[in-house]
């Protein structure tokens, strides 16, 4: 099935946007009026260098205001329709988007409605053109695509038909069942947007909030199984209006939607309605979830103080790597390797997060087709090649078979060297936290769950000293593999940039502290007003809370369980976590959030 791309979702000139759709693999673009206007390029121009660049240019929008007016004004509006038929003409496009009208001078009479979108079908028709008429969710009277298809059968004309916008029907709660019931030839074009939950009036949500596919809350595969069923075979248009698109880099912003329209493909496919077309997309390779984390990546010019920590919450040095610069440290099935391998950075931080898959080939053929950039990493003969991605953000994300029960995974012996691991109190990588620039967090999200399948929860915000946190968690069904991703306010970048973090698993937390300190860690310094708060929370003996505020531990309680942990300094950019589960507990002390960063900004 075709795609297509509004240029409004993208940012910077027409000809820049038509590039990075083309370059992006999209079929074909929605030509967004202001942007023609602002263009130096004459429509003839744009339309040869649309058919350079393999795009057909599918509609011409938006053209406003234009039914359900008196007739002294729908004269006015025919003279602007038959310039812009005329200017379609030499664009080579032949459907515009009509929206309904929003204006407080509008008659509520469907029959008015449709007699002059008739009227205007005739004009379009004499130029070969043809209308597609959106029920826009802020519309004035018209706001629900049931209504705007009543018009659409009363106008009962051959070149006047609907365009459904997936944000128009599903921000208002409108069901978008009915859409079956519309004959598939009288459906002219679709528009697809996202969009996160908010509560906020349409408009507004419409014009700042949109998302790609798969970045929001919307249930787009059933609506496009909708739009499927009754039988459209026109492009999958993506329509978001959002302020962060139109700001960042353009090349990065088209891959991204098409990375978000080649999942809802895979995700249409899995609701059975692609068989009815004669070219269904093909399907991204079935995956399973990661089992578990495999490893994280420390890196930068020297990792040594890095080193210190992982020493001192009890981890074993297992080596040097045979071929590269870098050092192994395993606790259990909690694995860092500290790479000091050509690195960017000065100061350490988190670079890579290995992910245990049951078939990493399949997994990076499933990379490949929703057009993850591929990291490549040199390897000698017999050193395991491990699938290796890049996320948005430019965290490495590896792919490797699980590790058998009790052993090491298959790249381990390739670090020479080390000590022979003893009793382990930690048990593995509990999760992972990545902060995420303002401008790819959506991306990020998307990125993770498409690719890797994991599933997203819905978003938190954390108070800081420097403003809210917004946080947000994906993870397996069986919980082995969490990762949450943290967007950060500006001024953490105007400082020494936002710390992430690994998080280590164990079931014995305060031996696990308390080793750590006789060995020299200092843990994150918690204030005493926490430990009278927690006191009174909980209502927890006197002497257990005295423990926790000697070695800096804090805790949480639901009606699952517990959760106990504590934090190590800052290194660079990272810091360690060590957390104990007690019960069904499955958050991550959510409400101790607020006390790390604040202890961690002074």
């Amino acid at each position: 099935m075709r795609t297509s791309i509004a240029t409004v979702c993208l940012s910077g000139s027409l000809r820049e946007k038509l590039h990075a759709a083309a370059a992006a693999g999209f079929d074909g673009v929605e030509l967004f009026e202001p942007d023609l206007v602002a263009a130096p390029e004459t429509p003839e121009e744009v339309a040869a260098l649309a058919r350079r660049l393999g795009l057909s240019l599918d509609l011409y929008q938006p053209f406003r205001d234009a039914e359900g007016v008196s007739e002294a004004e729908f004269c006015r509006v025919l003279r602007r329709a038959r310039l812009k038929f005329v200017l379609m003409q030499r664009l080579g496009i032949d459907t515009m988007l009509v929206c309904s009208n929003v204006a407080t001078a509008s008659v509520d009479d469907d029959e008015v409605s449709a007699a002059q979108l008739r009227r205007l079908g005739d004009l379009a028709a004499e130029h070969g053109v043809r209308i597609a008429y959106e029920a826009l969710a802020w519309g004035r009277f018209v706001d629900d695509y049931r209504r705007s298809w009543r018009i659409v059968e009363l106008a009962d004309h051959e070149a006047v038909g609907l365009c459904l916008d997936s944000f128009h029907i599903l921000s208002r709660g409108h069901d978008p069942a009915a859409i079956e019931d519309v004959p598939g030839a009288k459906i002219f074009f679709l528009q697809l947007a996202d969009a996160p939950d908010l509560s906020l009036d349409v408009l507004s949500w419409s014009r700042h909030h949109r998302l790609f596919p798969g970045e929001g809350c919307f249930d787009l595969g059933s609506f496009v199984g909708h739009v499927l069923r009754a039988g459209y075979a026109g492009p999958l248009s993506l329509e978001v209006f959002n302020d962060v698109f139109r700001q960042t880099d353009v090349d990065r912003t088209a891959r991204q939607a098409r990375r978000s329209l080649t999942w809802l493909e895979d995700v249409v496919a899995d609701e059975g309605s692609w068989p009815s077309l004669a070219d269904p997309p093909a399907r991204l390779p079935e995956i399973a979830q990661p089992v578990g984390l495999d490893f994280v990546e420390v890196r930068a010019e020297d990792t040594g103080e890095a080193d210190v920590v992982l020493g001192q919450l009890g981890f074993t040095f297992r080596g040097r790597h045979r071929s590269k610069d870098a050092r192994l440290w395993t606790e259990g099935r909690a694995r860092v390797v500290c790479n000091e391998q050509q690195p960017r950075e000065p100061e350490p931080r988190l670079a890579a997060v290995g992910f245990e898959v049951e078939d990493p080939a399949a997994s990076a053929a499933r990379a490949r087709a929703l057009h993850a950039s591929v990291v490549f990493r040199r390897t000698l003969a017999q050193e395991q090649e491990l699938p290796a991605f890049r996320a948005p953000d430019g965290t490495e994300v590896f792919l490797g078979h699980p590790a058998t029960e009790g052993g090491d995974p298959r790249w381990a012996p390739e670090f020479q060297g080390g000590h022979e691991p003893g009793a382990s109190l930690l048990t593995g990588i509990d999760h992972v936290n990545l902060a995420e620039p303002w401008q790819c967090f959506d991306e990020a999200v998307l990125f993770y769950s498409s690719v890797l399948g994991l599933t997203v929860a819905a978003a938190q915000e954390v108070p800081s000293l420097r403003g809210l946190v917004r946080s947000q968690v994906l993870r397996s069904g069986s919980g082995a593999c969490r990762l949450a991703l943290n967007v950060a306010p500006l001024a953490w970048d105007q400082a020494s940039g936002y710390p992430q973090h690994v998080a280590f698993a164990t079931d014995d937390v305060v031996t696990v502290a308390r080793r750590a300190v006789e060995r020299g860690l200092v843990p994150l310094e918690i204030p005493q007003n926490y430990y009278e708060d927690l006191h009174s929370r909980f209502d927890l003996p006197a002497a257990e809370v005295e423990t926790m505020a000697e070695l800096g531990l804090l805790h949480d309680r639901d009606a699952t369980g517990d959760f106990t942990h504590f934090y190590t300094a800052t290194v660079g950019s990272v810091f360690f976590e060590v957390v104990q589960r007690r019960g069904a507990y499955d958050g991550f002390g959510a409400p101790n959030a607020a006390v790390r960063l604040a202890a961690q900004s002074r």
